[in-house]
């Protein structure tokens, strides 16, 4: 983070705390503590089944209950969502939790100490769902949310089994991949909407324009020992 912030050019945080470059970075591929997630199924769909070289697969889409996860907050962080009257944080509600600055570091390396405090009154991690500022279209297009466990080390799909579950999943099955991706199409959920720009124009046509496997096995499987045989003749 320090050295994301520091070469970081372009279009730049307008506010200058940890918790916005953080979702900066993450918006921008920097490797992060932060998972994607969407408030959008439709926008979660696009994402399970935007790979066609995975179309011989099942996908998944993961629904999130937020009023369990937020059950499981320590009582400090459930209080201040009750008080905005939210489900989520934003980087201004996370920054006013920091610290002062600690003047032998960079202060946004104390906005985030308080998750080791609070992660030890609670005996347990915790997750904080993040609603990522504005920064540009994409963001707003996809309806971002970003989650964040306390604890790095703790595995996230773990955290998410535990009782009371937090979470359910969707299995999306490999032959309803190319339906869906139609009905997506027609309602405008694909890249060139989620992603405005001209390298989501170009992933869109690409895709839209693609010739469609026709019926059979999917090409993905391995042939059978009849259809082995048969290309040997």
């Amino acid at each position: 983070m320090r050295a994301f912030r520091k070469y970081a050019t372009g279009p730049l945080c307008a506010q200058d705390q940890h918790w916005s470059w953080l979702t900066l970075g993450q918006h921008h591929g920097l490797p992060t503590r932060l998972l994607d997630w969407s408030y959008s199924p439709l926008v979660a769909l696009h994402f399970a089944t935007s790979n066609e070289r995975q179309y011989g697969e099942d996908g998944v889409v993961w629904m999130l209950n937020t009023a369990r996860t937020n059950a499981r907050l320590p009582p400090a962080l459930q209080a201040l969502l009750r008080r905005e009257g939210s489900n989520v944080f934003t980087a201004d509600m996370l920054a006013a939790l920091g610290h002062a600055g600690d003047p032998d570091g960079l202060p946004f390396d104390a906005e985030t100490g308080w998750l080791d405090d609070y992660e030890r009154e609670k005996g347990e991690p915790f997750l904080l769902l993040l609603e990522p500022p504005s920064i540009d279209q994409r963001i707003v297009q996809q309806s971002a949310l970003f989650a964040l466990l306390s604890n790095p080390e703790t595995a996230f799909g773990e955290w998410l089994s535990r009782p009371p579950e937090a979470a359910r999943r969707v299995v999306v099955a490999r032959e309803l991949k190319w339906e869906i991706r139609d009905q997506l199409d027609q309602v405008g959920v694909n890249e060139r909407t989620l992603f405005p720009d001209l390298g989501g124009l170009s992933l869109w046509l690409r895709r839209y324009y693609q010739q469609r496997p026709g019926p059979g096995p999917d090409p993905a499987s391995p042939p059978t020992p009849e259809e082995e045989r048969n290309q040997q003749r």
